[in-house]
């Protein structure tokens, strides 16, 4: 046997009575198939079977294992159509399949922790026993309802997506190594020091009152959140106003919110590696290095973003002394604010 076993295989977990019934309701039928059985009703190996069911971020299972049901049937039908018809080759198909799989599990475990947290006051890391078959329950009644929500979420972010790209290649047509976007960091100021003091609950009712903050205030400015992490939001827009408008506006809400610190921001705008839905580069490194610096409840951008901004209405900005930024080098930060003057 090979020092790493090349199929190796999860025992399969035996559920409660409660939790199989649950289960049942939510994937809609029983676990009847077997993985040959699923791979064999769709006329492809068990190998392109298995890659499939890992890039979903599903553990193996053993030939005997009923662990399927007719949806993983038609879901693998549809990749390997994909495939076969020639509309995108395997390493992509893996590669949506991944993309897709990694949202799910994250969008799954989002929503149990919401729902969880609505049905206990108790502060405790993990649900009691009749909690957590409540959880299930209710996650079963939401999704029955909800789940055409998610098939138009989807379609309408890929419409948008695409029109950016397509608009991205128009306007630039190669001049840049990557699409120009205005990003921006917002960080929580004495974050550590609140986790010290606050209970689990405290926290996570913290960290998921700044997530639903700041999410709206980029969406309604047209912006993207990238990613949240604890006290930190990353953002994007493709217009350097609107973006002054996220920063400014999200610096003031934390500034009137009685049980949010303030915050931190920091912006830069040039080209920005995209991947994987993040975004990378020496621009994303420059607005996180601002938003180091910045004192709390302030904006600091760097100086495109400044010309960009103080060449339009609504806000100003004000150099500061010239800093070398760790990795970055020297960057003349300015402080941006609201316009005072008035029009004539």
């Amino acid at each position: 046997m090979s020092p790493v076993d090349p199929d190796p295989q999860v025992p399969e977990a035996r559920l409660s009575e409660s939790a199989k019934a649950v289960e049942r309701r939510l994937l809609g039928a029983e676990r009847e198939l077997r993985r040959r059985e699923v791979s064999g009703a769709v006329g492809t190996s068990l190998l392109s079977a298995r890659k499939f069911w890992r890039a979903l971020g599903f553990p193996n299972v053993g030939d005997a294992a009923q662990a399927f049901t007719e949806a993983d049937v038609e879901a693998l039908r549809a990749m390997v159509g994909l495939v076969r018809d020639g509309v995108i080759d395997e390493e992509t198909a893996l590669g949506l399949t991944r993309a897709m799989g990694r949202t799910a599990d994250r969008l799954a475990n989002w929503q149990i922790q919401l729902v969880a947290e609505s049905l206990t006051e108790e502060d405790h890391a993990a649900p009691d026993v009749e909690v957590a078959q409540q959880v299930g329950v209710v996650l079963a009644e939401v999704l029955e309802r909800t789940e055409p929500l998610l098939t138009y979420a989807w379609r309408r972010h890929l419409a948008s997506a695409a029109a950016r790209m397509i608009s991205d290649a128009e306007a630039d047509a190669g001049a840049h190594p990557g699409p120009v976007r205005t990003v921006g960091f917002a960080d929580l100021v004495s974050f550590t020091r609140i986790v010290r003091r606050a209970s689990e609950r405290e926290l996570a009712g913290l960290v998921q009152r700044f997530e639903a903050t700041t999410s709206d205030i980029v969406s309604a400015h047209g912006g993207r959140v990238v990613k949240t992490v604890g006290d930190e939001v990353l953002f994007v827009s493709t217009s350097t106003p609107a973006a002054g408008g996220i920063a400014l506006d999200i610096a003031e809400a934390m500034a009137e919110d009685e049980v949010l610190p303030d915050v931190r921001v920091g912006m830069a705008t040039g080209p920005v590696v995209a991947r994987l839905g993040d975004v990378f580069g020496t621009t994303v490194n420059r607005a996180s290095r601002l938003t180091g610096i910045a004192a709390p409840g302030t904006v600091l951008v760097d100086e495109t973003t400044a010309a960009r901004l103080g060449a339009a209405s609504g806000f100003e900005v004000t150099p500061l002394h010239r800093r070398t930024l760790r990795g970055i080098g020297a960057v003349t930060p300015a402080v941006l604010r609201r316009s005072t003057r008035r029009s004539a």
